[in-house]
């Protein structure tokens, strides 16, 4: 291998933004928040994970502190998008980055990484599509049925596929339905919460303070535990920056959307989590954990109108669903045309103007991936500790990115004391907090306690998946570097001093 790579190879350059073929200038700045926020599932999100932080020894009411907290660092690995998608508005966001900043072997890592999270989550998306779907419309039995739940959930991924495939526009639209509705819903639900607690004071309800905003009134364990289950709620909305190259706006709009995304999902949160944890206190929260907002549902709203909740979940999972296939084609078609990986994949349809393999391919594989794990166990154990997984992935590539912000712009950040803290110091921190999130991950989930599933081997479940996937990279890297020299011959880079900051 070392003698392959020794040889003289002519160096590619990475390609221009907008030199893959992609749809430009299609999509508005709205778009772009719409995809970011649609992308990280908030009701679904809500419903999956309120009830475990709440559930956290030592957390009870200080939930909304907790996502306070969790928003940080996600803002601070925002900030690096914003200025990295400025100095270079490529598809494959993270992928480009660090390649350009760290050299092409942790470039090609971080799309890597950005693929494995999406792959693994598509799974628990689609099922809670197929699950609501089946809730809806009161079919108990499909609802319960893993022959019922693997049908419907292929059909949301062909379904979410199929709209990916035939255009950005076409997605951007069916993500501003989607995401409309669902926001609506949880409006309705928090106000119609809250004029009960204070106006009919239901058995249970508790009234709002300041102290449950207050981190400070949280032990640092506790506050860490909560944070781990907490931070994981707002990924996703860097899918908004993976549509640069097919914005209005690419070098500023989906950066300055990143950044908003965050800020609209922590309203979304805070107002939601204090609604539900108001009416329900902190005991119904923590004794439907896994799916807190169905059963607030039905007393907020009462029969029928509990079905809006479950809307607004169906919505949530599958307008994710869609927005998940959308940045994962876009970082291996930027993979393939900067040379990471065949040219298949760089492929794109001469009409639709979309990723045609890439697409097709992230839609195949979710498909046989979703199959695999839910007809190999039923009781959807392993679909739980595949999704806990995911925090390994997310960690690194937004822990990378940070990092890789302060690094690319490093001639440039002693230019002013704005450029130190915005474009240097904020993304670095948050970089850092991503790491430590990595490793208070690791060790959580080698507790035997911590997972669903038993442990393989003695390793625990997520540990042999979040890790095992990564792992998985370093071969398919090497094999990569063996077929596609080029790339790996790349050096580092800096920012131009022209670009305005």
């Amino acid at each position: 291998m070392s003698a392959l790579l020794e040889q003289p190879v002519e160096l590619v350059p990475g390609p221009d933004p907008g030199d893959k073929g992609l749809k430009p200038g299609v999509l508005s700045y709205t778009s772009n928040v719409v995809i970011g926020v649609a992308s990280t599932a908030p009701a679904y999100s809500l419903a999956a994970t309120l009830g475990f932080i709440v559930a956290v020894k030592g957390v009870g009411v200080h939930a909304p502190a907790v996502l306070l907290v969790s928003f940080v660092p996600i803002l601070l690995v925002a900030l690096g998008y914003k200025y990295l998608n400025r100095a270079d508005p490529d598809c494959g966001t993270s992928f480009a980055w660090t390649t350009r900043a760290f050299g092409p072997w942790v470039g090609w890592m971080n799309g890597w990484a950005i693929f494995i999270a999406d792959v693994l989550v598509m799974a628990s998306l689609a099922v809670i599509a197929a699950q609501y779907s089946f809730l809806l419309v009161g079919w108990q039995s499909a609802e319960t049925s893993t022959t019922g739940i693997v049908i419907a959930a292929v059909v949301w991924i062909a379904l979410m596929t199929w709209i990916c495939y035939r255009g950005i526009e076409l997605s951007a639209r069916t993500q501003q339905v989607l995401l409309g509705a669902e926001i609506v819903i949880l409006a309705i639900f928090a106000v119609v919460a809250l004029v009960k607690v204070y106006a009919g004071h239901p058995a249970g309800s508790l009234h709002v303070t300041a102290d449950w905003f207050n981190p400070f009134a949280l032990s640092w364990g506790a506050l860490a535990d909560g944070v781990l289950l907490g931070i994981f709620i707002y990924w996703g909305w860097d899918s908004g920056v993976a549509v640069n190259e097919e914005s209005e706006d690419p070098a500023e709009g989906p950066g300055r959307a990143a950044v908003i995304s965050t800020v609209l999902l922590l309203l979304v949160y805070v107002v939601v989590s204090t609604a539900s944890q108001a009416y329900g206190g902190t005991g119904v929260l923590r004794d439907n954990s896994n799916d807190v907002l169905s059963v607030l549902g039905v007393h907020v709203f009462g029969s029928p109108w509990d079905k809006l909740l479950i809307i607004a979940v169906l919505t949530s999972a599958s307008a994710s669903t869609q927005t998940t296939i959308l940045p994962t084609a876009r970082t291996t078609l930027s993979m393939a045309r900067w040379g990471a990986l065949p040219e298949v994949f760089g492929r794109i349809h001469p009409r639709f103007l979309t990723p045609t393999v890439s697409t097709i391919g992230m839609g195949a594989l979710s498909i046989v991936w979703t199959v695999l794990l839910v007809a190999l166990n039923p009781a959807q154990d392993l679909l739980g500790d595949s999704v806990t997984a995911i925090g390994f992935s997310i960690a690194f590539y937004y822990g990378f990115t940070g990092f890789a912000c302060a690094w690319y712009f490093r001639k440039r950040l002693f230019e002013s004391v704005r450029i130190t803290v915005l474009v240097g110091l904020l993304p670095v921190v948050g970089g850092l907090l991503m790491t430590a999130v990595f490793v208070k991950a690791f060790h959580d989930y080698s507790l035997p306690d911590y997972n669903y599933t038993a442990p393989l081997l003695g390793i625990q479940v997520p540990i042999v998946i979040g890790i095992g996937s990564m792992l998985l990279g370093l071969p398919l890297m090497v094999a990569c570097a063996w077929r596609l020299p080029a790339f790996f011959r790349r050096r580092l880079e800096t920012a131009s001093a022209e670009l305005p900051l």
